[in-house]
């Protein structure tokens, strides 16, 4: 609770042009952006999104922030 944090050693690349895909499943967002139901993540400096059935399904893991890899 009480650590300190530091900025990451490089910054955050900007998403992607291009279809929307859910990093879980594959899931194509229509229209080309991700619609409001869907989550978004910043992991290792890489935007990701994740589908609202992927988001639902692992709600837990991601409150607790762990990293997509761990779910």
């Amino acid at each position: 609770m009480d650590e300190e944090t530091h900025p990451p050693d490089r910054p955050a690349e900007p998403p992607a042009a291009g279809p929307v895909v859910c990093a879980r499943c594959g899931t194509a967002a229509e229209g080309g952006t991700a619609p409001l139901t869907w989550l978004s993540s910043v992991e290792d400096g890489r935007h990701l999104h994740f589908c609202e059935t992927c988001a639902r399904l692992h709600i837990r893991a991601i409150e607790s922030r762990l990293d997509s890899l761990w779910w």
